[in-house]
């Protein structure tokens, strides 16, 4: 059927199951917004002050709901504007899929007005970014936007359309979504062979879990492996949930802003399995002393992470919850009481402590945790209560800790939790 460039690419995100989009209107883009209003039953769309809100609600979205996020902006500043969103996306590996309108293609490299190289300035901070110079390249360069997104290492990516593109007519043929796999062609046996080498003959293990088990959904595989070999588990900001912060194994932080118990565990094992974890420079401090007694194994799903910030042991490459699920089938279990208890010992010997004589942040949120008994979804700004929400708030599942940096964001989380608890209410209805 014969459609405009601007009702292929709703009908795209119709292909993609998206059902909420983030923007701000202006001209170059208003052919698109046209056509969204046609659909306007089909995909609700969250008018933001700014087109910087709409990146961060993008962000925050996908975040919440393990979708992709998608934002639509103008050309030129409406463009420019939702950089550090796609940056943040960037840095967190959240699937994002940004939509910019630019200026007719006959106006195009003669810094017209509104003009700009979204595509170029964005390079840095994508996975990929795209301008779609021909109508009959508009769908299948939207669907391979999206299955970019998705798949590996997530990110964020841009697809931006000259303005007479969206007003062009061409045939719209309808398409599904492609599969996105698991990464495992990396996964090489002799590194898994390496790798269950060091585990079984570590005595003193500990586990360093970051934001792409939490991405992975390697939550159960990484619980199980901890106590099967009796391994203490420290996590990063982003790594937030996916081992329980109430279970005796569970240290805390790691880091600058973690606890002692996680800081000193790291120092004294003889075995760091870092789990989907980017060596930060807030975890590490001095990178030429940290983990300085320990063998360290890497699993990752991006290859240009391993030996990037900390020179490591051994490393398999793939899906962290694939490699995890072939790893437990060949670990056997194994005990180390004494290792255990030190740790334990720390943990009593340095916990987080603060002020119990006058009202405090870390106060506040120890009683939101036991007021919600671990079960709110938590958003913060960047700051001090960042850390604290990340020091004294337990949580029991990934995906209830989320790091945005917007009003737009908290917004959204918002929206999310009240659908999902009217949703809840309908059932016991």
């Amino acid at each position: 059927m014969q459609l405009t460039g601007a009702e292929i690419i709703v009908e795209c995100l119709k292909e993609q199951g998206v059902d909420t989009v983030f923007g701000y209107p202006g001209g170059a883009i208003l052919n698109v917004y046209d056509a969204l209003y046609e659909y306007k039953d089909e995909i609700t769309h969250v008018l933001t002050s700014h087109e910087q809100g709409a990146s961060h609600a993008a962000d925050g979205y996908a975040r919440a709901t393990g979708k992709v996020g998608v934002c639509l902006a103008t050309s030129g500043p409406g463009a420019t504007n939702l950089v550090t969103g796609i940056a943040t996306a960037y840095m967190d590996s959240v699937p994002m899929v940004a939509i910019t309108a630019n200026v007719g293609r006959p106006l195009l490299g003669r810094d017209s007005f509104q003009e700009v190289d979204i595509a170029g300035i964005v390079m840095p901070v994508t996975k990929y970014s795209f301008i779609v110079k021909n109508i009959e390249d508009l769908a299948d360069t939207l669907r391979r936007a999206f299955y970019i997104a998705k798949s590996g290492r997530p990110g964020p990516v841009l697809v931006d359309v000259p303005k007479d593109i969206t007003g062009m007519k061409y045939e719209y043929e309808p398409g599904r979504p492609a599969t996105v796999n698991r990464e495992v062609k990396n996964i090489r046996k002799e590194d898994m062979d390496q790798a269950l080498e060091m585990i079984r003959e570590a005595e003193k293990p500990f586990i360093f879990v970051g934001g792409g088990c939490v991405i992975s959904g390697a939550d159960r595989e990484v619980r199980e492996l901890a106590h099967r070999i009796q391994a203490p588990v420290c996590d990063t900001l982003m790594g937030k949930g996916t081992f329980p912060g109430e279970d005796p194994l569970y240290t805390g932080m790691v880091g600058m802003h973690g606890t002692k118990a996680s800081d000193l565990g790291v120092t004294e094992c003889d075995l760091l399995l870092v789990l989907g974890a980017r060596f930060s420079d807030r975890v590490t401090g001095n990178t030429k002393t940290f983990a300085h007694n320990a063998k360290i194994l890497q699993i990752d799903v991006d290859a240009a992470e391993i030996n990037k910030n900390i020179t490591v042991d051994a490393s398999v490459i793939g899906d962290v919850k694939e490699v995890l699920k072939r790893l437990l089938e060949e670990i056997p279990e194994k005990e180390h009481p004494e290792w255990v208890a030190h740790i334990q010992d720390l943990k009593a010997k340095y916990p987080l402590n603060y002020d119990h004589t006058q009202l405090t942040g870390p106060y506040i949120i120890e009683k939101l945790y036991e007021l919600t008994n671990g079960d709110a979804i938590i958003s913060t700004d960047v700051g001090q209560h960042q850390m604290w929400a990340a020091q004294y708030y337990k949580y029991k599942e990934r995906e209830l800790f989320l790091l945005p940096v917007a009003l737009e964001q908290w917004v959204m989380v918002l929206v999310l939790q009240l659908a999902r608890r009217w949703a809840d209410r309908k059932k016991q209805l």
